[in-house]
C-alpha cells in the first residue's frame, strides 16, 4: 500500500512498463464492475457526456453481510433525490454531481484498501461523503489532510472524530454523541436538578459521552454526586446509586445493557416517581421487545421490565425537522419524507437518510461557493483542475464548508470546529411507547417541551435528592395553652393560700406554724409553677439565643423553688423533732430566725452548685438530629426532626450532684417526718403531711425522670409528663400542708389550742405491758436508762403502798368524829380523789409518769370513797384515834401530800406556794371548796 504524498509536492505519475499498458485500464473495467468499486449512484440519471463531472468519493458500508449495511442502502435513495434535485437546480452549472461508491464493508484493512484504490484508480475526487463505521472513518480521517482532502459524515456519530487538531479536514451533518450533553444540559435546568449521577458501560463511545458531559456540567452548578461504570453487570453499580441517594440518573450503555439496567432498577426499586432515566433515544424502535428473552433469563419479567422502563427520557439527534418550512430544496422536511419512503421501494429506511440528504446539499453549496472563490481571485483555476497535492483549493474548500449555513430538512445546517450544530429531541416512554416531548435547538440553544406531553408518575417532576425538610419538633400550642392554664390556676390557688396566710398570721393555729416558713413554702411552690412557662418554650417561640438563656434561667428557678419549699417544710419538721425528742432538756427554744438559717443554708448550697455549673460548664443549646421520616403527606420529601436539648460536656456529672443533693435532703425529710409522726399537735406538727407530700413528690419525680428520659426525642409527652408532675407535686404539697388549716380554722378554732402544755402521746411497743405508761418519754435507744427507771418506778410503788396505809389510818381515826368524818368524806377526800385522777393526762418534771394512778389501777380496793366505816372501826388500835393524835398527824402528813403529789401530776407547779393559786393549774384543779382552804391552814 503506497503511502500519500506529502502536501505541496505534484502528484507521481504512475507509468505502467510498456508489456503492460492496457493492465490499468483492464483493472479499472474490473473494478467498475466490482462491488466497492467506484461509478455513479445507483439509479442515478446519467448527465449528459458534454458536462463536466465534479466527483465525490462515497465511502459506506453496502453488503448485506455488515450489520450496518442496512445504514448505507438506506440512505441511497436519500442521495439519489439531493443529487437528482441539484441538477434539476443546476447549482453547479456547468459541472455536474459525480458520486462514486466505495463499500467499507466497516472492516478497517478493506475500508483503507477502497480508500487508496479510489485514489489510485479513480479520477480526481474533490471531497469524501461517507465513513459510517467510527474505527474506519477515523483512520482514513486522520490522513485526509495529507491528500487536501474534506470528508462529510452523515452518520459517524463517535466523539473521538471531534478533536479537531487530529482530524482537521472532518466534518459531520450528523451531531456527535457529545451533542446530547449540553441538551441534557437544558433539560437538567428546566426541571432545576441540581444533582445527577451516571451510569456508564465501559465502552470507549460512552466513557467519552460521560467524560465530555462531566466538562458540560463542571461549573454550571450542577454537581455529579456519583460516577459509576460497569462490563457487564449493571447491579452493583445500580445499587450504589441508590445508596448515594442518586435520583437523576444519566445513563450511556447500549440497548441490550439496558434492559439489565432497568431489571436492576427494578430489583432496587430505582423507578417510579421519585426517579428519573435519562439515557440515549438511539436504541431501535422497539428495542425491549428485542431484549426480552435476555431479560427473562436473567429473573426480569416483561412486566417488571416496563415498570422500570416506565417514564425515561431518551435523547438523540432529530433525524427530520418537525417545522413547517421549505428547506433549501424549496420542499418542506414532510415532504421530503414522503419522496424519500415512494423512492426507496423496498429497501429498509435508516434514521440518518435526512442528514445524507442534507450532506448532498452542504458538499454541492460548498462547492459552489469555491468556484465563486476561485472565479473571483486572478489565479484563473478551475476546480475541476484540483489534484491532491493542491494545498490552496483544497484550503478553499475547507473554508467554504465552515462557511455552511442553510435550512435542511433536518434543521439549520452550521458547522462549529467541524460538528454539526443541531437539533436534539427527547423522547419518554410512556405506555410501552416512545412518545416525543422535545426538542433542543444547538444552534439557538433553546428547549421547547411539547405541552401536556411529559408526564411524570408522581404530581410532580421527581426531585434530585432527597429533598430533607428539617422540622424542628416542638411544642404543641394546644398543649401547651392547656398546662399553661393549669399552672395559673396553681399559682392561683397558691396566692389565694399566701393570703389566707398573711391575714390569719395573728391566729393561734396559724401563728404556731410558723407563718413565715409557710410564705417560704409557697414561694418554692410558685417558682416551680413558673418553671413551667419557661419548660414549654422552644426554638418555635423563642430564637435560638434566648432559649439557650432559658436553659439556664429554668433550671435556676426549678432548683431554687424546689429547695425553698421542702426546706422550709423540712425546717418546721426538725423544730417539732428538737423539742420533743431531746429528752435531756426541760425547755428548748427555736425560733423562725433559726428556720430561716437552715433555709438560707440550703439555698446557699444550691446556689454553690448552680453557680459552679454555670461558670464552669454552663448549658449550651445542642440540636439533636433524628432519621429521615416519610412525608405525612405523601409528597416527594423525607422529614428530619430536630429537637432542641439544653446540655453540657460533663452533664451526667452535674444532674447527679443535684440529684444526690436533693435525695438527701429528701430523705433527711423522711426521716424527720418518721420520728415525729406521732406528736399530735396539728397546729404545730405537719409531720404527717409532709411524710405524704415527701412520699407523693418522690415517687412522681423518679417516675417522671424516667419517663421524660425514655420520650426525650418527643416533646410534647415529655413537657406534658414534666409539667404535670411539677403542678401534682407543687399542688399536692401546699394543699396538704394549709387545706387541714383551712379546714381547722372555719371549723374549730381553738381546737388545737385548747392544752397549752402541747399534750403527746407516742404508741410505742410495750416490753413490759405493766410499766407501759412509765416510760413513755424515755429514749428507747437507752437500755440502762430504762432500767433505771423501772426500778426507780418499783421504789415509788413501795412508798406508795406505805402512805396509802397511813391514809387509811388517818380515815379510820376521822371516822370516831362525826362531824369531820362528814367533811372530810365529801370534801377532802372527793377533792383527793379527783386530783389523784389527774394522773392519766401530766407528767413529772423528772421523768416520772402517772405513779399514782397506776398505784390505784393495780389496787382498787383501796379508793377512799369506796372505805367502808365498817372496816376502819375494828381496828384494835384504840390510843391512835384520840383526836389528838389525828390533828397531830394530818398536820404533818397533808403538807407534805400536798407538795408531793400535786407537782407530780401538774395540779401546781412546784414553785408554786399555794395550791389554790397556780396560773397553769388546770380549770380541773382551780376549784377548792373554802372550807378545805380553811382546814389547810388550820392545820
Amino acid at each position: 500500500m503506497a503511502s500519500p504524498p506529502s502536501s505541496g509536492q505534484p502528484r507521481p505519475p504512475l507509468p505502467p512498463p510498456p508489456a503492460r499498458l492496457l493492465l490499468p485500464v483492464l483493472l479499472s473495467l474490473l473494478l467498475s464492475l466490482a462491488p466497492g468499486a467506484w461509478g455513479w449512484s445507483r439509479g442515478a440519471p446519467r448527465p449528459p457526456p458534454s458536462s463536466p463531472p465534479l466527483s465525490i468519493m462515497g465511502l459506506m458500508p453496502l453488503t448485506k453481510e455488515v450489520a450496518k449495511g442496512s445504514i448505507g442502502r438506506g440512505v441511497l435513495p436519500a442521495v439519489e433525490l439531493a443529487i437528482e434535485q441539484i441538477r434539476n437546480e443546476s447549482l453547479l452549472r456547468p459541472y455536474f454531481l459525480d458520486l462514486r461508491l466505495y463499500d467499507t464493508e466497516c472492516d478497517n484493512a478493506k475500508g483503507l484498501k477502497a480508500f487508496y484504490d479510489a485514489i489510485k484508480y479513480g479520477p480526481n475526487h474533490l471531497m469524501v461523503f461517507g465513513g459510517v463505521c467510527p474505527s474506519v472513518t477515523s483512520i482514513i480521517a486522520e490522513s485526509l489532510q495529507g491528500w487536501n482532502l474534506v470528508q462529510l459524515s452523515f452518520a459517524a456519530t463517535t466523539p473521538v472524530l471531534a478533536d479537531k487538531k487530529k482530524y482537521p479536514y472532518f466534518f459531520r451533518t450528523v451531531p456527535s454523541d457529545n451533542a446530547v450533553n449540553p441538551a441534557i444540559l437544558k433539560l437538567l435546568k428546566h426541571f432545576r436538578w441540581r444533582r445527577v449521577g451516571t451510569l456508564t458501560q465501559d465502552v470507549q463511545r460512552f466513557s467519552e459521552v460521560r467524560n465530555d458531559l462531566t466538562g458540560v456540567l463542571y461549573g454550571e452548578d450542577i454537581e455529579i454526586s456519583d460516577t459509576e461504570s460497569f462490563s457487564n453487570d449493571p447491579c452493583t453499580s445500580v445499587k450504589k446509586l441508590k445508596g448515594n441517594d442518586v435520583r437523576i440518573i444519566l445513563g450511556q450503555f447500549d440497548q441490550n445493557m439496558a434492559a439489565k439496567v432497568f431489571c436492576c432498577a427494578f430489583e432496587e426499586s430505582m423507578f417510579g416517581s421519585k426517579y428519573q432515566w435519562i439515557i440515549p433515544g438511539w436504541y431501535e424502535p422497539s428495542w425491549w421487545e428485542q431484549v426480552h428473552v435476555e431479560a427473562n433469563s436473567s429473573r426480569c419479567l416483561r412486566r417488571s421490565l416496563l415498570a422500570a422502563m416506565e417514564g425515561y427520557i431518551g435523547v438523540d439527534f432529530e433525524p427530520l425537522s418537525s417545522k413547517q418550512i421549505k428547506t433549501i430544496s424549496g420542499k418542506t422536511p414532510q415532504q421530503y419524507e414522503r419522496e424519500y419512503n415512494s423512492k426507496r421501494s423496498g429497501v429498509g429506511p435508516s434514521k440518518f437518510h435526512g442528514y445524507a440528504y442534507d450532506g448532498i446539499w452542504v458538499i454541492a453549496k460548498t462547492l459552489q461557493r469555491a468556484m465563486e472563490t476561485l472565479h473571483a481571485s486572478s489565479r484563473h483555476q478551475r476546480i475541476q483542475d484540483f489534484n491532491y497535492t493542491d494545498h490552496t483549493l483544497g484550503r478553499i474548500i475547507l473554508n467554504a464548508m465552515n462557511e455552511t449555513n442553510f435550512f435542511g430538512v433536518t434543521g439549520q445546517v452550521v458547522f462549529r470546529n467541524g460538528e454539526r450544530m443541531g437539533t436534539i429531541k427527547f423522547t419518554q416512554f410512556q405506555d410501552s411507547r416512545e412518545v416525543k416531548v422535545g426538542e433542543y435547538n444547538a444552534v439557538a440553544d433553546t428547549l421547547e417541551i411539547i405541552n401536556d406531553t411529559i408526564r411524570f408518575q408522581g404530581s410532580e417532576p421527581p426531585k434530585d435528592k432527597t429533598i430533607i425538610l428539617e422540622q424542628l419538633r416542638k411544642i404543641s400550642l394546644p398543649l401547651y395553652s392547656i398546662l399553661s392554664a393549669l399552672t395559673i390556676l396553681g399559682m392561683i390557688m397558691a396566692s389565694a393560700f399566701l393570703f389566707f396566710n398573711i391575714k390569719n398570721r395573728n391566729q393561734k393555729l396559724i401563728k404556731m406554724s410558723s407563718p413565715y416558713m409557710n410564705n417560704l413554702i409557697i414561694l418554692g411552690g410558685m417558682l416551680s409553677y413558673a418553671s413551667i412557662f419557661l419548660f414549654g418554650l422552644d426554638g418555635s417561640f423563642v430564637s435560638e439565643k434566648t432559649f439557650e438563656t432559658l436553659c439556664t434561667v429554668r433550671t435556676w428557678i426549678l432548683t431554687v423553688g424546689y429547695t425553698t419549699a421542702f426546706g422550709a417544710m423540712f425546717a418546721k419538721t426538725w423544730r417539732v423533732h428538737a423539742i420533743f425528742k431531746n429528752v435531756k432538756m426541760k425547755k428548748k427554744i427555736i425560733k423562725d430566725q433559726k428556720l430561716l438559717v437552715i433555709v438560707g443554708g440550703m439555698l446557699l448550697i444550691d446556689l454553690c452548685i448552680l453557680i459552679c455549673w454555670q461558670a464552669v460548664d454552663p448549658l449550651r443549646r445542642t440540636v439533636e438530629r433524628y432519621s429521615m421520616e416519610p412525608d405525612p403527606a405523601g409528597r416527594d420529601i423525607s422529614i428530619r426532626p430536630l429537637l432542641e436539648h439544653c446540655e453540657n460536656t460533663h452533664m451526667t456529672i452535674w444532674l447527679g450532684i443535684v440529684y444526690a443533693y436533693k435525695g438527701l435532703l429528701m430523705l433527711f425529710g423522711c426521716f424527720l417526718a418518721w420520728e415525729t409522726r406521732n406528736v399530735s399537735i396539728p397546729a404545730l406538727n405537719d409531720s404527717k403531711y409532709i411524710g405524704m407530700s415527701v412520699y407523693n413528690v418522690g415517687i412522681m419525680c423518679i417516675i417522671g425522670a424516667a419517663v421524660s428520659f425514655l420520650t426525650r426525642d418527643q416533646p410534647n409527652v415529655q413537657f406534658c409528663i414534666v409539667a404535670l408532675v411539677i403542678i401534682f407535686c407543687s399542688t399536692i404539697t401546699l394543699c396538704l400542708v394549709f387545706v387541714p388549716k383551712l379546714i381547722t380554722l372555719r371549723t374549730n378554732p381553738d381546737a388545737a389550742t385548747q392544752n397549752r402544755r402541747f399534750q403527746f402521746t407516742q404508741n410505742q411497743k410495750k416490753e413490759d405491758s405493766k410499766t407501759s405508761t412509765s416510760v413513755t418519754s424515755v429514749n428507747q435507744a437507752s437500755t440502762s436508762r430504762l432500767e433505771g427507771l423501772q426500778s426507780e418506778n418499783h421504789r415509788l410503788r413501795m412508798k406508795i403502798t406505805e402512805l396509802d396505809k397511813d391514809l387509811e389510818e388517818v380515815t379510820m381515826q376521822l371516822q370516831d368524829t362525826p362531824e369531820k368524818t362528814t367533811y372530810i368524806k365529801q370534801n377532802h377526800y372527793q377533792e383527793l380523789n379527783d386530783i389523784l385522777s389527774l394522773g392519766n393526762f401530766t407528767e413529772s418534771t423528772d421523768g416520772g409518769k402517772a405513779i399514782l394512778k397506776n398505784h390505784l389501777d393495780q389496787n382498787p380496793q383501796l379508793q377512799w370513797n369506796t372505805a367502808e366505816p365498817s372496816r376502819t372501826c375494828k381496828d384494835p388500835i384504840e390510843d391512835i384515834n384520840s383526836p389528838e393524835h389525828i390533828q397531830r398527824r394530818l398536820s404533818l402528813q397533808l403538807p407534805i401530800l400536798h407538795h408531793a403529789y400535786l407537782p407530780s401530776i401538774g395540779g401546781v407547779d412546784a414553785s408554786c406556794v399555794s395550791p389554790c393559786v397556780s396560773p397553769t393549774a388546770s380549770p380541773r384543779h382551780r376549784h377548792v371548796p373554802p372550807s378545805f382552804r380553811v382546814m389547810v391552814s388550820g392545820l
